[in-house]
């Protein structure tokens, strides 16, 4: 037993250090690991307090605005008040100075940007014919339960705000191409996109706005020649302008672009009425310097039987109901009253002249013909612009006749899509199904490969249902027509016209919302982490070959 002591002996004073106590090494690090979980679990505390504190400080300045303002009152704060941290900057309450004074503040120029006193000088002229407001659907119910004051904006907005003004043709550098951009066909963003799917939208409860900064000066000043108050950046994606050079010489450029922009008819007390075209479009043909711009044109296509889309809201707030139409703009059209002209004429000894001749007439400029060394043709180039806004046309979509000619002669389905506003530009009703499922890669590689896609307006195939000297597109419009709810239809067809497979926007969002593990989804992950809206809308393709095989059979 004594020989069992001794041994154990050492054991305990190697555990106790010799002295019956704890070691100090070992209470100083149980304290410092206590003081660093501390410390790891303060700054989140201490984070979400502050973040209570503001929270609880911008809800009672809120209902003291509510209680000073009133809720109209507050509508039209928050108008200005971009940043919604209930304090109006200087910049915010610009919009109000101005319309107050009548004194705008200075935009803000690119700095590269230096105006030359002798540059040259473009006198750009606006012309307008107004909404046609039998074009709206409100107008079949002689716009019943609409107040005056909603379209007081629409109706007053007859003539373009400058019908003509002068820019120095140095400022229209803004459309020439970045480096590595030189070829035709090349496309670029002028005004790059800041909204997509996950971003959302900008918000519907504003008059004025933002100060446009470096390109967006251009833009701007352009559109206020048809309103006082243009949005260069659209409230849905995509925003923004694009351009591509068409036609290349040694010295000169032919660009095309395309812009997204809207305006906001309405300004207070009226709530605000949201006009957007479906798109600006355009060319410029400019020297490769800048120094000269040969010509110019910016306009709303007219080639549609619907190309704007207008909502207005009817409260004074962001959530209140708003009231959605579409209608026809017969032209909103910029084009330059010819070359860009010097504003001083000097002659060959350097010696400023008159610019009139010696029998009091304007002196008359020769300009050298261009000579394209390489180009592409403008319906090519259109679609680059496209392209670059939207990538579910990277699949063709053909017009509603010749999708179903071709697929006839290649043995393919047709992929229809008929709403209201067009697929392809801002005045659409289908943004969420472009902006998602349409561009996706394995949807994009289905519709290449097994059918003929085609988007058509309602309008459009009414027409197409109506015209009797083409009885197989009447029936094959009837047949779409017959399926049709608002505000979206897919479907697929064969060549002949037969409707196979159909599902409406709304009902194939609802599919989309369900979870996987819900019965009766339509989509799984078995075949890996692909988006539900993907896996749905394929399903939907494959399940319209599948039904086609049975008419095919019969």
């Amino acid at each position: 037993m004594a020989a069992d002591v001794d041994k154990s002996t050492p054991e305990r004073e190697r555990s106790t250090g010799g002295s019956g106590q704890r070691s100090p090494g070992c209470g100083a690090w149980f304290r410092g690991w206590m003081w660093t979980l501390l410390a790891v679990c303060a700054v989140p505390l201490a984070g979400f307090g502050i973040k209570y504190y503001q929270n609880s400080q911008l809800l009672r300045r809120h209902e003291e605005a509510v209680q000073t303002l009133g809720v109209e009152g507050l509508f039209l704060f928050s108008s200005l008040d971009t940043d919604h941290d209930l304090c109006l900057s200087p910049e915010e309450f610009r919009p109000i100075a101005e319309k107050l004074t009548g004194i705008t503040a200075p935009v803000d120029l690119e700095e590269d940007v230096i105006d030359d006193p002798n540059g040259e000088t473009l006198v750009l002229e606006a012309s307008m014919k107004p909404l046609l407001l039998d074009s709206m659907t409100k107008s079949r119910d002689r716009f019943l339960g609409l107040s005056h004051s909603s379209l007081s904006g629409l109706r007053s907005w007859t003539h373009p705000a400058v019908p003509s003004s002068s820019f120095p043709a140095g400022h229209f550098r803004v459309f020439l191409p970045p480096k590595g951009k030189t070829e035709p066909g090349d496309a670029w963003w002028v005004i790059p996109s800041e909204l997509n799917i996950f971003t959302g939208y900008l918000p519907n409860n504003r008059y004025h706005p933002p100060t446009p900064k470096g390109k967006e000066v251009l833009i701007h000043s352009l559109l206020s020649m048809f309103h006082p108050r243009p949005f260069i950046k659209s409230r849905f994606a995509p925003q923004g302008t694009v351009a591509c050079i068409r036609a290349s010489s040694d010295f000169y450029y032919d660009i095309v672009f395309r812009i997204h922009a809207e305006f906001q008819l309405n300004d207070v007390p009226n709530f605000p009425f949201w006009f957007t075209p479906g798109q600006f479009t355009g060319n410029i043909v400019i020297s490769k310097d800048a120094s000269h711009v040969r010509h110019f044109r910016l306009y709303v296509p007219s080639n549609r039987s619907l190309n704007v889309d207008m909502e207005w809201l009817y409260g004074a707030s962001e959530s209140s109901n708003m009231e959605v139409d579409i209608g026809y703009l017969p032209q909103l059209e910029l084009r330059s009253a010819g070359p860009s002209t010097p504003s001083v004429i000097v002659d060959e000894d350097g010696n400023v002249i008159d610019s009139r001749d010696g029998r009091g007439e304007p002196i008359r400029f020769v300009f050298e013909e261009i000579r394209w060394t390489s180009a592409i043709n403008e319906e090519e180039a259109s679609h680059r612009l496209e392209v670059t806004f939207y990538p579910f046309k990277k699949v063709p979509y053909l017009p509603f006749s010749e999708a179903f000619e071709r697929a006839e002669s290649e043995k393919k389905l047709v992929h229809s899509i008929l709403l209201w506003g067009a697929l392809d530009d801002q005045s659409c009703s289908g943004r969420t199904l472009r902006e998602t499922v349409l561009e996706s890669s394995p949807v994009l590689a289905l519709l290449n490969q097994s059918f003929i896609s085609s988007w058509s307006l309602v309008k459009e195939l009414e027409n197409m249902q109506a015209d009797k000297q083409n009885p197989a597109l009447s029936e094959k419009a009837q047949l779409h027509l017959e399926k049709y709810s608002f505000p979206v239809e897919m479907l697929v067809a064969l060549p002949n016209g037969t409707i196979v497979h159909h599902i409406n926007a709304n009902y194939f969002l609802d599919q989309t919302a369900m979870k996987p593990e819900d019965e009766g989804a339509t989509f799984s992950f078995s075949g890996g982490f692909e988006d539900p809206s993907t896996s749905t809308y394929i399903s939907f393709l494959k399940e319209g070959l599948e039904k086609a095989k049975d008419y095919i059979t019969q």
